[in-house]
């Protein structure tokens, strides 16, 4: 299994989205800002997608499209785009086929307990479906804006 790796080839995958299936080879073309984030409707996660949701036009501008990925169910992510006006694709994960693939799932610490979980991290994939940047243990604040800045970048 090939993992993620800055400058190689970005991991493909087929997954189910909330627009049905999706798979990387076919964003060929496309830049892709691929998002990785713990869980739908809670603080962190629902503002992370806020903020790519509200800059969207401009990632569509810059030639790049938005993908979020969690292991919530396909149901989950529908009410979760529903409730929060998310007009791209979320990827379910359910069986962290795609999360593996880009070394995401990581023990944390939850009010004292050890759980596994995804660590919150965005990859940008060029049109060629080269993996050119990561960011590994995001913080929310501002982080749209920069993945925004680097798409530009490549664009």
């Amino acid at each position: 299994m090939t993992q993620a790796a800055i400058g190689k080839p970005a991991p493909l995958f087929q997954a189910e989205s909330t627009i049905g299936p999706i798979s990387l080879s076919q964003c060929q073309g496309r830049a892709v800002v691929l998002y990785f984030y713990p869980k739908d409707n809670t603080p962190g996660c629902t503002t992370e997608s806020q903020d790519f949701r509200d800059l969207y036009d401009e990632f569509l501008d810059a030639g790049c499209l938005v993908v979020g990925v969690s292991r919530d169910t396909l149901k989950s992510h529908e009410n979760f785009c529903a409730k929060h006006g998310l007009t791209f694709p979320l990827i379910s994960d359910t069986e962290e086929a795609v999360c593996n693939l880009y070394g995401v799932i990581k023990q944390k610490n939850m009010y004292g307990k050890q759980v596994r979980g995804i660590e919150r991290s965005t990859f940008l994939i060029d049109a060629q479906g080269k993996l050119v940047q990561e960011w590994r243990g995001v913080k929310v604040p501002n982080h749209a804006r920069e993945v925004l800045q680097a798409a530009r970048s490549i664009g």
